[in-house]
């Protein structure tokens, strides 16, 4: 009994223990750049069709729809859990009809009915006490659950407006290297028909006919590829926006194209603003997701504790409808049980262990959350500078390519050189005019994914008002 006693007085100590909520320090990078606006990034390529794409996104998206119904789930969870630190109350009614017969060799006096009625109403009360904090803590962990979903909302929000700003970009340079590639192929046209022309004359010989034929069936496979490419990236947009699977099917995405002819794009001060993980919705949803899992190795503490539960009722009884509220029959009680864990402590230890684990398992994830993060804006920093630089290259070969062909076609009209040299330099100038469409691009595509890791696409300061 001694050893009962004190394996219960453990139990209560080890429910007495409260455990921390902050998430664990971690060896950050300094900050390099002050704050930042960025909840609508977007608006800083200054094309109004790309702004509206992404309203549309965020008002019609499926991926954030379902993500603001486990919002509204978890509002329900918090209520449930606040439930538990009331009281719960029940109106009782209940109505018998009974017979009694001849027992033994007694027989029922003469007069008396064989039937009776039983007729009842009435409220019952019960109410745990709380006192050891054990509901109040679990509706904070549902609070912070419910905070993680809000968290998690915001996060779909910000990926969302980056992808549709992704797909856009590509959309973007899909139809100009398709209408690049339109025009080349009718370059190519005008030039088969040329040479055609001078073989029939005799001026040149097949293989210069021939190799302008092949030059320009390699330009027609080039712009099938382009179409599809121009295709695959409206279905993509059509899903991004929410729209019905008929618009998915057969896609019109509204786009300015001379957009994407412009090698001008916005500029993001470089750096890690001081309050980067403030601004991850990301971070903060893991963050949360830590404070409620501390929470509920308290809750599992608690139990521990002996639980102590207050009962109470009170009602009428009668043997008839007309004297079931003004006769006699008053019925009322009060009760207190107080229940305290014996046998079930490994039960409650083992609770109390699996809890333990989870916020274990969170607190890993947490440094991964903020590894993740640290390591895309270091990455989206680096692809920013880099892709600058290589759209500044491209730009320079473009225009030396395009003087190199006209003087490659001036030799070759002047008969210095072969038909061969004037194709190279064509392939040249076309795959020049290509590169600096991508290289293009992906600077746009830098900037979103710097936006993006520095946590931009929602206003961290007003966004999640908490419960």
């Amino acid at each position: 009994m001694r050893k009962l006693i004190a394996a219960v007085a453990l139990g209560a100590l080890a429910g007495c223990a409260t455990t921390p909520t902050a998430p664990p320090v971690l060896d950050l990078p300094p900050a390099t750049v002050g704050d930042i606006a960025l909840d609508r990034w977007w608006t800083a390529f200054g094309d109004p069709t790309l702004d509206k794409l992404i309203d549309e996104a965020l008002a019609h998206n499926l991926d954030l729809a379902a993500a603001i119904a486990r919002v509204e789930f978890g509002r329900a969870q918090v209520l449930l859990a606040q439930s538990d630190q009331y009281p719960s109350g029940d109106l009782n009614v209940g109505a018998s009809r009974n017979r009694s017969t001849q027992v033994g060799s007694n027989p029922l006096p003469p007069g008396f009915s064989p039937f009776s009625t039983n007729l009842a109403v009435g409220l019952s009360v019960s109410y745990e006490a709380d006192l050891w904090g054990k509901y109040r803590t679990a509706t904070a962990a549902a609070r912070e659950d419910l905070l993680a979903t809000e968290y998690a909302r915001e996060t779909v929000r910000t990926v969302i407006a980056a992808d549709t700003a992704r797909f856009y970009f590509n959309l973007l340079a899909a139809d100009v290297q398709l209408a690049v590639l339109l025009d080349t192929l009718k370059l190519r046209d005008d030039t088969v028909v040329l040479q055609r022309d001078r073989f029939e004359g005799g001026v040149i010989g097949e293989f210069d006919l021939r190799t302008a034929e092949a030059e320009r069936a390699n330009v027609l496979a080039d712009v099938a590829v382009a179409k599809r490419a121009v295709s695959e990236f409206e279905s993509a947009l059509a899903v991004l926006l929410g729209r019905s699977p008929r618009e998915v099917f057969t896609p019109s995405i509204a786009r300015d194209v001379a957009i994407a002819r412009l090698v001008s794009v916005p500029t993001i001060p470089p750096g890690v603003p001081s309050d980067l993980l403030a601004r991850r919705p990301d971070i903060q949803r893991v963050e949360s997701q830590l404070a409620a899992a501390n929470m509920r190795i308290d809750v599992a503490r608690a139990d521990y504790y002996p639980a102590i539960s207050l009962t109470g009722n009170y009602g009428t009884a009668a043997g008839a409808l007309k004297n079931l509220f003004t006769g006699p029959g008053v019925v009322w009680g009060i009760g207190a049980a107080l229940l305290q864990p014996i046998f079930g402590l490994k039960a409650i230890e083992a609770n109390v262990d699996a809890q333990t684990a989870r916020r274990n398992e969170l607190v890993i994830t947490y440094t991964q959350t903020v590894q993740g993060a640290f390591r895309e804006a270091h990455d989206a920093l680096a692809a920013n500078e880099s892709s600058r630089e290589a759209l500044a290259a491209q730009n320079e070969r473009r225009l030396r390519l395009g003087q190199a062909l006209e003087l490659s076609t001036l030799r070759y009209q002047s008969g210095y050189s072969p038909y061969l040299e004037v194709l190279d330099a064509q392939r040249q100038l076309l795959q020049a005019q290509i590169f600096e469409i991508i290289a293009a691009r992906n600077v746009r595509l830098s900037l979103v994914d710097m936006a993006k890791a520095l946590g931009g696409g929602w206003d961290y300061k007003t966004a999640v008002a908490g419960p």
